[in-house]
């Protein structure tokens, strides 16, 4: 099992979080920093993978509605593929 630990406080920017999220996940090179490749690459984890999305009050802070945006690509991308989230503000 892979247990994926994303941290809001390390995300200040819509790139730094895409940036953040693609190092920590092992993203491919070629990921495209946005919404769309973002979900999928979620979607190519399996399901014996873990992520623990922490500091989500802070990521809101950091980008705004846009915070929202993106953890709902990982809630999407978890309810369809079958990986575990936690999230924690």
């Amino acid at each position: 099992m892979n247990i994926y630990l994303l941290d809001g406080k390390d995300m200040t920017s819509r790139d730094e979080a895409y940036a953040v999220i693609a190092k920590e996940m092992e993203f491919p090179e070629y990921f495209g920093k946005n919404l769309d490749a973002l979900y999928d690459c979620l979607s190519s984890k399996s399901t014996d993978n873990a992520v623990l999305f922490v500091n989500t009050a802070i990521l809101e802070e950091n980008l705004g509605e846009y915070a929202e945006s993106i953890l709902e690509c990982f809630r999407d991308a978890a309810n369809e593929c079958g990986f575990f989230l936690k999230e924690k503000r």
